[in-house]
């Protein structure tokens, strides 16, 4: 078991105050699947002291001048990147990712809170004439309630406090039972420079989720995590109309066409799919390759994949799975393609790997109705499928029920663009695997979610919209 210091203990943060609680919760360092920090688990009384604090401290915030505000964001990424050694070691810890991507996320991070610094949402005449005018403005919307996933714990939670404060709300952001450490050390650092009741976090188990929904004073939850768990949050926010944002599961694929180059194209996939070891909402789950490049596209993916195999390494991107329930899924889909006697281009041999490792597996052209083809893997194993024509291959991306994104690879930029416009999805890439901006609207079609975060667009998420008639005669 991992040995305490002061530079790891844990607490809730609320109204500016670290709190624990006679209730304690292990992660788990999924590299050696060893049991991490002691962690406390919020109470309902917490929640309950979090939310007054949070509606104490709105109005002062709500009205505190947008530079302020905007100033607020820039220490914060200040003190991310003087804490990063801390920050990025414990992200390790708590996800089993290397020393690289632990301070990826870290440097994502403070791009997303130096980025809202530079937003604002002014307000807008939207007629005038001699006798009125009609202004459009943005206000706060109050209470925010953050329910973050385990992939990437710090910078999908930064993305939501960023925007949440940046738009003059109060943020209580409630970080997965599997990686809760990053974003609690943060909200801790944070407390020494916001006003109390601003920016709060709360560790739990899913029955605090639950009650986050369900809670008359939270005025709008942002959540990114499954469609099924999504579904469950829209459910108890009708109770109280509250606002949601949901970033839910993704199917995306990526479609290469015969133009390309095909080894340089098939290393750039191969990043696609396993970067963090495939968990990832936007990872290239379903690659499908023009028939004419299949085979040497095939042989230059493995090729390129080999260089990625799982390994504690300090500069590798694929690491292990991040808990044992995900790497249930992975080794499910990987026991049903060899029951099914699919081939394996990829992966078929996997020899005893430390903590919840699994080394990268490419499917040989599984049918159109494998479980891997129609469900999101969220793990390092992929189909590679092929196609002939156009129409063929875009009913076949198409015929999916979510649609959060999706990239397509050809030397003709205008017919790629022509043909991705086509996919039902909320963002796509043309030439590039997939790299989220904090300046893009990140937002899925279908059961992909509901709303949209980042990029200016992404604040009004956050706002509810006040439209103001003003006579020029009393």
């Amino acid at each position: 078991m991992i040995s305490q210091s002061p530079e790891s203990t844990f607490w809730n943060v609320i109204s500016g105050q670290s709190r624990g609680s006679q209730q304690t919760r292990r992660g788990t360092d999924p590299r050696i699947d060893q049991p991490l920090w002691p962690c406390p688990v919020a109470s309902t009384a917490d929640l309950d002291d979090a939310v007054a604090a949070a509606q104490t401290a709105f109005w002062g915030w709500a009205d505190t001048d947008i530079a302020r505000r905007q100033k607020v964001l820039l220490d914060l990424a200040d003190i991310l990147c003087a804490e990063t050694e801390l920050i990025s070691g414990i992200i390790c810890k708590e996800t089993g990712k290397s020393k690289f991507m632990g301070e990826l996320e870290v440097e994502h991070s403070i791009n997303f809170l130096r980025f809202n610094a530079s937003q604002s949402l002014p307000e807008e005449t939207l007629h005038e004439d001699d006798s009125m005018k009609i202004i459009s403005t943005h206000v706060p919307i109050g209470v925010v309630a953050a329910i973050c996933p385990w992939n990437f714990p710090l910078v999908l939670a930064t993305a939501k406090i960023a925007a949440a404060l940046v738009t003059g709300n109060c943020i209580i952001v409630k970080p997965s039972p599997f990686t809760p450490y990053s974003t609690l050390k943060f909200a801790e650092l944070a407390a020494r420079i916001l006003p109390p009741g601003v920016f709060q976090a709360l560790n739990g188990e899913n029955e605090l989720g639950e009650r986050m929904t369900l809670h008359p004073g939270i005025d709008k939850i942002s959540f990114t995590g499954s469609t099924k768990t999504g579904q469950r949050i829209m459910e108890n926010a009708a109770k109280t109309l509250k606002k949601v944002t949901l970033e839910l599961g993704g199917n995306d694929a990526t479609i290469v066409f015969p133009d390309v180059v095909v080894e340089k194209v098939a290393a750039q996939v191969a990043v696609g799919c396993f970067f963090n070891a495939g968990q990832m909402c936007v990872a290239t789950k379903r690659v499908y390759v023009h028939e004419d490049i299949y085979e040497e596209f095939k042989a230059s993916l493995v090729s390129a994949v080999r260089g990625l195999m799982a390994a504690p390494d300090s500069e590798s991107v694929l690491g292990p799975l991040q808990n044992r329930m995900q790497h249930a899924v992975v080794q499910k889909l990987f026991a049903d393609s060899r029951e099914l006697g699919h081939d394996f281009a990829l992966g078929e041999d996997q020899s005893s790997l430390p903590g919840l490792f699994i080394n990268p597996i490419i499917i040989d052209r599984p049918p159109d109705e494998a479980a891997l083809v129609r469900e999101e893997q969220f793990g390092p194993i992929v189909p590679l499928l092929s196609w002939k024509t156009e129409e063929d291959v875009l009913r076949r991306v198409n015929n999916t029920e979510s649609g959060l994104g999706a990239c397509v690879w050809s030397m003709d930029r205008e017919k790629a663009e022509r043909f991705g416009r086509r996919l039902e999805v909320g963002s796509l890439w043309i030439n590039s695997f997939e790299k989220p901006h904090p300046a893009g609207y990140f937002s899925g079609h279908k059961k992909s979610g509901i709303g949209g975060e980042w990029g200016r667009q992404g604040l009004l998420s956050y706002c509810n919209t006040q439209t103001i008639h003003v006579y020029k005669s009393g």
